[in-house]
C-alpha cells in the first residue's frame, strides 16, 4: 500500500458521503457517536439491532481470518447472510473484503467476482511465498488505512478479524469519534483487539445465522466464462 495515495483515496471517499455503495432501508434515527464503553461480551442482537448507536456502518472483513474461523467452527459461510446480518437496517457505507489472491486459481477468481457483484468491495493482494510459513497474504495495512481514511464518513465500523496488529488502528478510529465492533472467534481473537473495541461478538454465538444451508450452493463461475 502506497501511503502517498492518501489524498487521492480521500477524494474518492468524499463521494461516498452522498453516494453510498449500498444501503439498507432508510432510518430516521439520528446517529450518535462517542457512546458509552462496551462490555466485553454482549448479546449480538443488542449490538447489531441498536441502530440508534450504529448510524452509518462500514464493514471491514479479513478474508483469511474469516476462512480459518469457518474451518474452526466447521461451517461454510453464507456471505449474503453475513452481509445482511452485520448491516441489519443500518445504512451501509461500504463492505470491504480483503484477501490474498492466486491469479491462476480460477475457482477463487470466480468467487471474488461473485463477491463484487453481491455487495462487497473486494481488496486483493497477490500471494507471496514466505519461507517459514508457506504462502501467507497479509492485508493489515490496507485494512488499517481504509478504516482510518473512511472514519469521517461512518459512525460504526464492523471489523471481522482477530488480529492484534489491528488494535492500534481500531484505537485510532475510536479516538476520531466512531464506534468499533469486532466480530471474531473468541479463542482466535487477540485480547488487545477486544479491549480497544467498543464491543466484541463471538462468531460461535451467531454461526447458526450466517452459515450456508447445506442444500444450497453459490453459482461461482471462472472469469474465463464470465462477461465482464
Amino acid at each position: 500500500m502506497n501511503f502517498n495515495n492518501f489524498s487521492q483515496k480521500t477524494n474518492e471517499y468524499k463521494e461516498l458521503k452522498e453516494k453510498p455503495h449500498w444501503q439498507g432501508p432508510p432510518t430516521t434515527k439520528t446517529p450518535v457517536k462517542n457512546q458509552t464503553p462496551k462490555s466485553q461480551t454482549q448479546n449480538i442482537d443488542s449490538i447489531i439491532d441498536d441502530d440508534l448507536n450504529r448510524g452509518r456502518v462500514a464493514i471491514f472483513i479479513d478474508g483469511l481470518n474469516l476462512f480459518h474461523t469457518a474451518l474452526q467452527l466447521g461451517i461454510e459461510i453464507d456471505y449474503l447472510k453475513l452481509l445482511c446480518y452485520l448491516t441489519k437496517s443500518s445504512r451501509l457505507l461500504r463492505a470491504f473484503f480483503y484477501t490474498g489472491t492466486d491469479t491462476h486459481n480460477e475457482k477463487q477468481q470466480g468467487f471474488l467476482l461473485w463477491m463484487r457483484r453481491n455487495g462487497y468491495r473486494v481488496v486483493t493482494k497477490d500471494i507471496v511465498a514466505v519461507p517459514e510459513n508457506g504462502k501467507k497474504p497479509n492485508l493489515n495495512v490496507e485494512i488499517a488505512v481504509d478504516m482510518i481514511t473512511l472514519a469521517p464518513y461512518y459512525d460504526t465500523a464492523v471489523l471481522v478479524s482477530g488480529d492484534g496488529d489491528l488494535a492500534y488502528a481500531v484505537n485510532s478510529v475510536c479516538s476520531l469519534g466512531a464506534r468499533v465492533e469486532v466480530i471474531g472467534m473468541q479463542t482466535m481473537t487477540s485480547t488487545q483487539l477486544i479491549d480497544v473495541a467498543d464491543s466484541f461478538v463471538d462468531f460461535d454465538t451467531i454461526k447458526q445465522v450466517i452459515q450456508k444451508d447445506s442444500h444450497l450452493g453459490y453459482s461461482y463461475r471462472s472469469t474465463s466464462n464470465s462477461h465482464m
